[in-house]
């Protein structure tokens, strides 16, 4: 179909439609109509005048792994033609950029932590392009760490794509040579420091409309991290597949090193609400929410949830940018049920005004 014709409205444009259900149940409660674009075909006359609405980008750099591989290219399309047209785009087309590289979010945030005069920081990554000279750029990086285990994800993520812990760069070489490594989607291999938290959790901040909602505690005792909170994601580490006829200290080794919670960012399929609780002592006031706020604003990005983690040291390590977030369920139900204004609904609100400025 030609989006031309569409009739006036707030449409979530996305191409995924197993994340829509909660956003459609916080529309039905709040009385609200909205639309969807299903991003995976269809088509515009460039010399056409869009619909008049609120467009909500909830394009998402998973998207080929659920075979819609050109969905990315089809959004970079249809939000040129919203925008050039001036229509109201929630997490526009530069947000979408912002989506589909961990590079660009990295270079982001370094660049205005420093440009802020704060100390948060960002974790020490290496990207490396192709396959060729992966396993001696890894060999670089961890000797720059001074031989301490290290990561890798994809590039271009989300579902926990390409995330792998790793001791050693012997391990790192087995992997690579073996069947199970995967060449990223863009061919970005990205290497980064393992950030030891202080604590066996994680925090993801959630923004709608540029501002703070709540704070996100997200247990990772056992290993995993669920970082989106709708999904888990289980950090696979080769340790986990150690051959069976290591000697059993090697393994005990190797098994103990699998629990590490290690630094990610990812969504899989629905995880356990029991993971997740408000971290209240965060607010609007609290220093790294306040220097966030300013991020978003700076990048004009709404809606997005940012990740971060306490270290050892006692840093605050900011590592990943979530412009397709989604809301734990679990923990949304018990907000509610407290009384309280849970992110679906705080968002839906937030669409709702933009929409009657129009």
């Amino acid at each position: 179909m030609l989006y031309d014709s569409l009739p006036q409205g707030i449409y979530i444009i996305h191409e995924n439609p197993e994340w829509i259900p909660p956003f459609k149940e916080a529309f039905d409660r709040a009385g609200v109509r909205f639309n969807e674009i299903l991003l995976t075909q269809g088509g515009i006359t460039l010399d056409s005048i869009p619909p008049q609405g609120v467009f909500w980008s909830r394009l998402s750099a998973s998207s080929h792994t659920r075979d819609n591989a050109f969905s990315k290219e089809y959004g970079r399309a249809l939000l040129a033609w919203l925008e050039s047209y001036g229509r109201c785009v929630i997490n526009g087309s530069s947000v979408l950029e912002l989506e589909v590289s961990k590079v660009k979010q990295a270079l982001l945030l370094e660049s205005f932590f420093k440009s802020q005069g704060v100390d948060f920081k960002t974790p020490q990554t290496l990207a490396v392009f192709g396959k060729t000279d992966l396993i001696n750029a890894a060999r670089s990086f961890a000797k720059n760490l001074g031989n301490k285990p290290f990561i890798t994800k994809h590039n271009q993520g989300g579902k926990g794509l390409g995330v792998r812990l790793f001791e050693n760069i012997e391990e790192f070489r087995d992997y690579v040579e073996s069947s199970e490594f995967e060449l990223p989607i863009d061919g970005i291999t990205l290497l980064q420091e393992y950030v030891e938290s202080r604590e066996a959790f994680i925090t993801r901040c959630e923004f709608i409309g540029g501002k703070f909602h709540y704070a996100v505690r997200v247990d990772t005792s056992n290993g995993a991290f669920e970082l989106c909170p709708a999904d888990a994601c289980q950090i696979d580490s080769l340790d986990s597949k150690a051959d069976s006829s290591r000697d059993s200290k090697s393994a005990d080794s190797k098994a103990e090193s699998t629990k590490r919670p290690a630094l990610a960012g990812a969504a899989c399929e629905v995880g356990a609400g029991d993971k997740f609780s408000l971290r209240k002592e965060i607010d609007s006031k609290s220093p790294i929410v306040r220097c966030l706020e300013q991020f978003l604003a700076v990048h004009n990005i709404a809606v997005a949830g940012i990740e971060f983690i306490e270290s050892v040291s006692g840093d605050i390590v900011v590592y990943d940018i979530n412009t397709n977030t989604n809301y734990n369920s679990t923990l949304e139900s018990k907000i509610r049920e407290s009384g309280g204004v849970a992110a679906a609904d705080r968002l839906v609100s937030f669409l709702k005004e933009q929409f009657d400025k129009q």
